[in-house]
């Protein structure tokens, strides 16, 4: 990509600040080293997160969810957080193989509060560590262990700015395409009959009921 010489980019630490402001003494304090009981009870409740990974330019940020508690808390700085069957394009695996740094985000539906959690990732196989896993008795093939480095609870400004949990924001979902056919139409570069996307959809819904899990 090249940007037109015009527009006006921060290039250095020093020209952040001087738009961005410095952090308060206060907001530096919140952020600390390792999982304490709101930290941890948090978790516990939490169905879903978001694990952003990075390798040189390569970046990528993942969902996961599963029921609440399905990140274990192994201890105050370790995190373990099942691989459930995905695409297998494996962005994020692919990453933390090469590169640890990781950044999550915890979100609990109807909270408008999150928690941020930074650290170092590894791939186990561990089956001892897999069988903290299980889903009906069956242990996922792969889990992430979270080193962890920086632990931080994160205000609502976000959330209640994007009326994220408030119902009369929700849009209806046949304002925008089925799955099947936005698929269709991204890698044929031309639109396609509701009967090809109608196909691809019911494909989509079999692999979820069929494969959530194993």
């Amino acid at each position: 990509m090249t940007l037109p010489t015009d527009i006006a980019l921060i290039d250095s630490i020093e020209a952040l600040t001087a738009v961005n402001g410095k952090v308060s003494p206060a907001t530096q304090a919140k952020v600390i080293s390792r999982l304490e009981q709101h930290a941890s009870n948090f978790i516990g409740r939490c169905p879903f997160l978001v694990i952003a990974s990075q390798c040189g330019g390569d970046a990528d940020a993942s969902p996961r969810g599963d029921t609440p508690g399905f990140v274990k808390v192994i201890d105050d700085t370790t995190l373990l957080i099942p691989e459930r069957p995905g695409n297998r394009l494996a962005d994020s695996l692919s990453n933390i193989v090469k590169s640890p740094g990781v950044g999550l985000i915890f979100i609990i539906p109807g909270m408008n509060e999150t928690l941020r959690i930074n650290g170092n990732a590894y791939i186990t196989t561990d089956p001892a560590l897999l069988a903290k896993l299980c889903h009906n008795g069956v242990p996922p093939k792969l889990a992430i262990l979270v080193d962890i480095k920086q632990v931080y609870f994160h205000c609502a400004k976000a959330f209640i700015r994007a009326s994220l949990w408030d119902p009369a924001a929700q849009m209806p979902r046949n304002e925008m395409p089925t799955l099947g056919k936005i698929i269709l139409e991204q890698i044929r570069g031309e639109q396609v009959t509701d009967a090809e996307s109608a196909a691809l959809d019911a494909s989509l819904a079999n692999n979820i009921k069929n494969s959530l899990y194993d």
